[in-house]
C-alpha cells in the first residue's frame, strides 16, 4: 500500500479561498469594489451584484460571523495574496541567524574573509552572530579577544548594529548584530565590484561596436604596354666567334 504523498511547499492561502457558488453561508457581509460596505445581503443576491459588476464574490473571512466577502476579480485578488506573501517571506529573513567564530590570534586574512561573510549576511537581511573563543592559556589574555571582537564591530558599523555590548559567557566573548534598515546600510562592497565590471564590460562592447575599421589600402594594377622595337634596340650581330657562331661563307664558291 503506497503512502500519501504530502507536498513539501505548504500550499498558499488562495488555494483555500471560496469564491461565488463555493460559499455556503446564507447571508454574507459584502464589500464593495471602491471598499464600501454594502451591508449584510443573501448569498444569491450577493452572488447577482458580483454578475452585475462583472467580478466575482470571494469570502475574505470565513470566521466571522456573518461571513465577509468582497466583490472583485479573482485573478486580481490572487495576484494580490501572492504578493503580499512574497513580501512576507523577505522579512523572515530577518530570524534567521548566522554564526561567525572568531580567535584571539587570528590571521588578519581569515578576518578579512570572516568580515566578507558577516558583510553579505547583514545585507541578506540576516543577523550574525559573533563567538570568539579562547583555550587553554588565551584565558589569562582577555583582553586580546575583546580587541579583535571590537574591531570585527567596527567594521561592520555601516551595515549592522549589535543588540547588546560584548560579554564573556563561560570561555567565550559573545554577542549578536542586527541588519540596518535599507536607507541606511551601505552598500554590499561585492555587489559594487561586480556592478562596475559589467559596467567596464559593456563599455567596452559598446567601443568596439563603435569603431569604424579603416579601409585597406588598395593595389594599384600594373598594366603592361606594348613598345615597338627599333633598329639600334635590336642586338648586335654575330662576329662569327663564340659557341653559337655562325660559321662564314666561303667566298669564290
Amino acid at each position: 500500500m503506497s503512502r500519501p504523498f504530502f507536498p513539501r511547499s505548504a500550499p498558499s492561502a488562495s488555494s483555500f479561498v471560496k469564491v461565488n457558488g463555493k460559499i455556503r453561508a446564507r447571508e454574507v457581509r459584502v464589500i464593495g469594489i471602491d471598499g464600501q460596505q454594502l451591508g449584510v445581503l443573501p448569498l444569491g443576491e450577493a452572488i447577482n451584484l458580483a454578475r452585475n459588476h462583472s467580478v466575482d464574490l470571494v469570502e475574505i473571512a470565513s470566521n466571522a460571523t456573518p461571513p465577509v466577502c468582497r466583490l472583485v476579480d479573482f485573478g486580481k485578488f490572487r495576484y494580490e495574496q501572492a504578493k503580499k506573501e512574497k513580501e512576507a517571506k523577505k522579512h523572515q529573513h530577518a530570524n534567521k541567524v548566522k554564526e561567525v567564530q572568531l580567535s584571539p590570534n587570528i590571521d588578519p586574512h581569515d578576518l578579512g574573509v570572516k568580515l566578507t561573510h558577516a558583510i553579505d549576511f547583514l545585507c541578506e537581511e540576516m543577523k550574525v552572530k559573533v563567538t570568539l573563543r579562547f583555550r587553554g592559556r588565551e584565558m589569562a589574555h582577555k583582553e586580546f579577544g575583546f580587541q579583535v571582537v571590537e574591531k570585527f564591530i567596527k567594521d561592520l558599523i555601516p551595515y549592522g548594529h549589535p543588540d547588546a555590548p560584548a560579554k564573556l559567557i563561560g570561555k567565550g566573548i559573545n554577542v549578536m548584530l542586527s541588519p540596518l534598515p535599507r536607507n541606511k546600510r551601505a552598500k554590499n562592497p561585492r555587489q559594487e565590484d561586480d556592478e562596475s565590471q559589467e559596467e567596464t564590460r559593456s563599455e567596452e562592447s559598446s567601443d568596439e561596436g563603435s569603431e569604424t575599421r579603416e579601409p585597406a589600402p588598395v593595389k594599384a594594377k600594373t598594366r603592361l604596354r606594348e613598345v615597338p622595337i627599333t633598329a639600334a634596340d635590336q642586338p648586335p650581330e654575330s662576329s662569327g666567334k663564340g659557341p653559337l657562331a655562325q660559321p662564314d661563307e666561303k667566298v669564290g664558291q
